[in-house]
């Protein structure tokens, strides 16, 4: 069976950078998230983590973000102090003002009538603004410190603002009288949020000193406080119909515990990354989650973990977390079988990830990938939905490489290696450590799983050493991480070790390296079969062909190289990329393989005509990571820039739709042809168009030219058009007028243009500017002709009259002297009355007969002339 050789793939899936930290709101109905993103603006789908939208600041970091109770517009402050309304429809800016006079603003609120926003600054100040004016309504000042967080009561009627700050306190401002009606001193240091209970007569204040107050709203006292022992950074009031509040409400019911009527639930998230529910009554702690699903992340040696913030979602989705290491958790509550509770986490959206450093497809299924990223975990994404599913924690340095086994049947297995100078063997689908191996004296920088057996890997160091590790008899339980065994180890390179492969029977391992050689042992005891020399710089990529003895090898030198087992030739090279050229892998067979390096580009060549088919450019930074699926062979890139690209095969798809288009041009060009001798001129022009048949179209004008109706038939077929049509016939019109031949066609097709437009509708065309500017220069060179033609016709005429070709005009005489006149009269009298004959005969400029009559005239005046020049004489 031949292999179908693929021409062109497609990207069909991007995860990119959204969430930098800092800001974010949620639509009302949970369906998007906006996110800060250093200085833009992502507008990001919650289902699968697609960017919809960027809106581009005023290149300072975005400090607030607000949405509009309705949805449609964005508030957002800058650095630069200034308040933008966005419309989320059209992304443009509706309007702007300077915002607080010193210092960046810190948080917004606003009104649920959506005229008012709120302002917290950290210049002390809270201000409220006249959204659609821009101006300032109230003016607040009274807090100490920054002022962190700030909130308008829920209910429309009741026009209080509260606000807190560093200071460790809250104030209450009435909007109606414009002043301070309450400061709320209880906490001990900042403020980072506030709540309101669902009756609207209770406030909760969270802060750093580890407490959550409850404030009655009749007279602003103390009704209690509760003691949480961690550092808090939100609370999030509970309504009763909520998923939460009903799961609870079941959970104490069974367990006969009541709750009053009077009694408030929360939700408090901080420092230890762990979410716990309470109850006001006596301060009892509902529910804690058992462990934190936050990612530890150390640097400096200071560990920095735990939630910035939460928020409950709206119509009941859940609670949504945010973490310091730009992460979005969703969670839920729901029972177990055996009555518990349990928090299960929904859905993990990664805002940032770091240099993507590897990749690799975790099942057959091209379900799910492992992607190592700089930082101590692996992330394994689910390609569906674009979220983290699980994290791979363990390692206590960046992880550098990652390998996967994945059989048709049986456990899927992950290999990493790490700064940590270990390997770690995980099992696939729990995400749990099975083994560990220690013994380099370097950063592990290449793994390679076996190809046939699942019984051992290969790991690659900066220590130069090469060592085979046997997992046999390891358990995939969960228990215990066991220590696993070399089986052999070599002294490799002269340099660091940089990629690994198996070869498909596992009888050898190449191995490449920044010493620009690569080498091949022979396995399991790594006995040395063959060197690679050739590269001039640093191999990054070696992979064994599945059909041929033969390995192909990528370098920093810009070059791909295919070289032959048996005695270590280099068969082939490939060039074409720009720069380094960090990974190359086969497809198809072995037939076809894909590379991409440092120049962002990603390339298929086939390894038979040495061609490279396509090149694709979808990345702004260097590609480091590239995996193949087994299935379908997709693809899936990841860059330095943190975005990961997923491509398909998309050569039957464009074979089939360009198969699909020829044959509707086929049925529509035979359409164009009925309707041209059904003398339908203006379905044929508007077929000639939509098939961008010029030719035709030209054809078409010229022939409507010559009738009388063409005037009706033009209108009828322009007039549908629509701005962009109408650009593409102005492109045409102007290749024509550059042409004498064509010219006059294109000059009644104009013509007609702006007869039916109007000069507005013309103007608000895009890119008309440019067309126009084609057509202006050869039109003046054509009128400028026409008007030498004409004037060129003058001296014609007074030359044919003078030799009277031409009849002169009725009441005119020529001028002939006095005495010459006498002359010819006497030499020929009958002419003369021949001519005074003429003189009553209609006027005409040209003789307009047949040839046997103009030879007869132009032998009558050759007789005239000759009787008079022989009568002169």
């Amino acid at each position: 069976m031949a292999v179908q050789l693929k021409k062109n793939y497609k990207s069909f899936r991007s995860l990119q950078q959204f969430y930098t930290g800092g800001p974010y709101a949620v639509s009302s109905d949970g369906s998007f998230l906006v996110c800060a993103c250093d200085e833009t603006i992502k507008i990001v789908e919650t289902s699968n983590a697609a960017v919809k939208s960027t809106i581009e600041g005023d290149s300072q970091p975005v400090t607030a973000l607000l949405l509009s109770p309705d949805d449609k517009f964005i508030f957002s402050a800058s650095h630069s102090r200034q308040i933008r309304v966005w419309e989320i429809s059209t992304l443009k800016c509706l309007r702007s003002w300077k915002g607080h006079e010193e210092g960046p603003i810190m948080g917004m609120a606003c009104h649920a009538s959506g005229g008012l926003l709120a302002t917290a600054g950290a210049d002390k100040r809270v201000q409220v603004w006249d959204v659609d004016g821009g101006f300032c309504t109230h003016y607040f000042k009274g807090h100490k410190g920054l002022v962190t967080s700030i909130i308008f009561h829920p209910d429309p009627n009741r026009l209080l603002l509260f606000s807190g700050g560093d200071d460790a306190t809250v104030r209450v401002w009435d909007l109606t009288s414009k002043k301070c009606v309450a400061t709320l001193e209880k906490h001990q240091s900042t403020v980072t949020s506030l709540a309101i209970s669902e009756d609207g007569w209770n406030l909760l204040t969270a802060g750093r000193d580890k407490i959550v107050n409850i404030w009655n709203l009749h007279d602003y006292s103390c009704a209690t406080t509760v003691p949480t022992y961690e550092a808090l950074e939100a609370v999030c009031a509970l309504d009763s119909a909520s998923p939460f509040a009903l799961c609870l409400s079941s959970f104490a019911q069974k367990h006969g515990k009541k709750s009053t009527s009077s009694s408030i639930q929360f939700i408090t998230v901080g420092e230890r990354g762990i979410v716990r529910i309470w109850n006001s009554n006596g301060a009892m702690l509902l529910f804690e989650q058992k462990s934190s699903d936050v990612s530890v992340k150390s640097d400096n040696d200071e560990v920095k973990r735990g939630f910035t913030s939460a928020m409950m979602l709206p119509l009941g989705q859940g609670l949504l977390c945010a973490t310091a290491d730009q992460q979005f958790l969703i969670y839920d509550l729901d029972k177990h079988a055996d009555d518990s509770l349990n928090l299960m986490l929904q859905k993990r959206l990664i805002g940032y990830n770091e240099e993507i450093v590897d990749m690799k497809f975790l099942d057959e299924k091209e379900q799910f990938l492992a992607v190592a990223t700089r930082v101590e975990q692996v992330r394994v994404y689910d390609l569906a939905t674009m979220s983290c599913s699980y994290v791979l924690s363990g390692h206590t340095d960046k992880v550098l490489c990652i390998d996967t086994y994945a059989p048709s049947s049986g456990r899927a297995l992950i290999a990493t290696g790490s700064k940590d100078n270990s390997v770690r063997l995980w099992e696939g689908q729990s995400g749990h450590c099975i083994g560990i191996g220690k013994g380099h004296m370097g950063a592990v920088g290449a793994v390679a799983f076996s190809r046939k057996k699942s019984n051992f890997f290969v790991s690659g160091s900066s220590d130069r050493m090469l060592k085979v590790w046997s997992f046999d008899g390891i358990s995939d339980d969960g228990g215990e991480v066991s220590e696993l065994k070399v089986k052999a180890g070599v002294a490799a390179h002269d340099k660091d070790i940089n990629s690994l492969a198996i070869a498909p029977n596992d009888s050898l391992v190449c191995s490449g390296s920044e010493d620009r050689t690569a080498c091949i042992w022979r396995l399991p005891d790594l006995v040395p079969v063959v060197v690679l020399k050739g590269h001039k710089k640093g191999i990054w990529s070696v992979e064994f062909s599945p059909v041929d003895q033969c390995v192909l090898t990528a370098s920093t030198d810009k070059t791909i190289k295919l070289w032959a087992i048996s005695d270590g030739s280099c068969l082939k090279t490939f060039e074409g990329h720009t720069s380094s050229v960090i990974r190359a892998s086969y497809i198809t067979r072995g037939a076809q393989f894909v590379s991409c390096g440092a120049d962002g580009l990603v390339k298929l060549w086939t390894v038979k005509t040495n061609e490279c088919v396509a090149t694709y450019d979808e990345h702004e930074d260097k590609i480091w990571g590239l995996a193949i699926g087994k299935q379908t062979e997709m693809l899936a890139t990841g860059s330095g820039d943190g975005v990961i690209n997923l491509w398909h095969d998309s050569t039957a798809e464009e074979k089939e739709e360009a198969f699909r288009k020829e044959e509707e041009d086929v049925l529509r060009g035979q359409e164009l042809e009925n309707a041209v001798v059904d003398a339908d001129y203006a379905r044929a022009i508007q077929l000639a168009f939509e098939l961008r048949r010029p030719h035709k179209l030209f054809q078409l004008f010229s022939d409507l030219s010559r009738k009388e109706d063409a005037n009706v038939h033009i209108e009828k077929a322009l007039s549908p058009l629509d701005k962009e049509q109408l650009v593409i016939l102005l492109e045409y019109i102007r290749e024509w007028n550059t042409k004498p031949k064509l010219c006059h066609i294109a000059q009644f097709v104009l013509y007609r243009l702006v007869s039916i437009f109007s000069p507005t509708e013309i103007v608000e065309m895009k890119n008309i500017g440019e067309v126009i500017e084609g057509l202006i220069p050869y039109s003046q060179r054509h009128f400028t002709r026409i008007d030498r033609l004409e004037r060129s016709t003058f001296l014609l005429d007074y030359t044919l009259t003078r030799m009277s070709v031409i009849e002169p005009e009725k009441g005119t005489k020529p001028t002939v002297d006095k005495g010459e006149k006498k002359k010819l009269n006497d030499a020929a009298p009958n002419t003369a009355d021949d001519d005074m004959e003429s003189e009553d005969m209609p006027v005409k400029k040209r003789k307009s007969r047949k040839s046997q009559d103009r030879k007869q005239k132009k032998a009558k005046v050759a007789y005239v002339s000759a009787s008079a020049v022989s009568t002169h004489a």
